[in-house]
């Protein structure tokens, strides 16, 4: 067997409404959430950034299961918000929860299946019996230019999926991707903002890859929409996962534990793992789950995870998602646009 020994999140303290970002722009709020289905988003703090995000994911992660650090053998951080061009995140995560030196190490991007593809790198070092354990983390603090529509739902927050054989609360019974060059969002180099083809963004993008993986996922698997008792799709907004979900076969019952977006907005690598980690949350042993992720450029991974009994003495150790939900305090505009750097002082 092998799979999640462990998981943490973390979401900063700070939010601001879609009501407060539309009326600084001129727009009716009830248009924009009602084609969003986005609440409010998180907001990372002056000296908070991917780094500190990661780090206190990958803690909470460490704490739920009482690990060792010094037993995990690779950490990967996903992200596309690394706070700098040449140095690894990975490496001040390692530092900063006392990880041995004797590891590998290294930066994922992928767009928001960053996270997921750093969990496929750590499945196979755990395979191979060459780790203990495997630190896979999906990290952002996502940018969005000042009056673009990302910035209605681009948010921040991280999570951290501690991999490996000893102790699994959730088994990966099975992962399947599709990838294909599908320009449909991107950020060159040295551009504050990104960018984005909105023909691209729907149809060729999002759903043909996250349908697609998730279809070979079950095609691999001879699992059916009914056979899982959650599912999880990359959150953009609120709209696409349901969408995903109906075309697939699945319920908005199946989806709604894990679908945060309306609280946090699209936290970009963390999106979909942060909604397996609310799943996670309230998940019953035997229980089976789909994890979907999606990343622009453009890639899904798909994954089956069928939960254990060991999930009911951790699920209490470290903070759930839930937690983050509550513990919130509002900014406006002006302070918001302080925050995330867009005015500068």
């Amino acid at each position: 067997m092998i799979g999640v020994v462990s998981y943490g999140v973390y979401v900063p303290y700070y939010r601001i409404r879609v009501d407060e970002i539309a009326n600084q722009w001129g727009e009716n709020p009830a248009n924009i959430k009602a084609g969003l289905l986005v609440e409010e988003k998180s907001v990372p703090d002056l000296d908070e950034d991917t780094a500190t995000i990661a780090v206190e994911a990958a803690r909470a992660a460490i704490r739920r299961a009482n690990l060792d650090p010094t037993r995990i053998g690779a950490i990967y951080v996903g992200s596309e918000s690394h706070p700098y061009a040449v140095k690894p995140t990975a490496t001040i995560v390692a530092a900063a929860i006392g990880a041995s030196p004797a590891i590998t190490a290294a930066d994922f991007e992928f767009a928001c299946k960053a996270g997921t593809a750093a969990i496929q790198a750590a499945m196979g070092l755990v395979s191979l019996d060459k780790i203990t354990y495997g630190l896979a983390i999906g990290a952002d603090v996502s940018q969005s230019s000042p009056g673009d529509a990302l910035e209605y739902s681009a948010g921040a927050g991280g999570a951290a999926y501690i991999i490996g054989h000893d102790g699994v609360v959730a088994e990966i019974e099975e992962y399947a991707s599709f990838t294909s060059d599908t320009p449909d969002f991107w950020r060159r180099d040295l551009q504050k903002y990104p960018a984005h083809s909105g023909r691209f963004t729907g149809e060729p993008a999002y759903f043909r890859h996250t349908i697609s993986a998730s279809q070979l996922l079950m095609e691999k698997t001879g699992l059916k929409p009914a056979d899982f008792d959650f599912a999880v799709f990359h959150q953009p907004n609120g709209k696409f996962p349901l969408k995903a979900a109906k075309s697939l076969g699945f319920t908005t019952a199946q989806l709604k534990p894990g679908l945060m977006v309306t609280h946090f907005g699209n936290t970009y690598s963390a999106s979909s793992l942060i909604g397996l980690a609310a799943t996670l949350d309230k998940a019953k042993p035997g229980q089976r789950i789909l994890l979907t992720s999606f990343g622009s450029g453009a890639g899904s991974d798909s994954f089956a995870f069928r939960v254990t009994d060991r999930i009911e003495a951790l699920r209490e150790q470290a903070p759930k998602v839930e937690s983050f939900i509550l513990f919130k305090k509002y900014l406006n505009y002006a302070a918001y646009a302080k925050h995330q750097g867009k005015i500068r002082m």
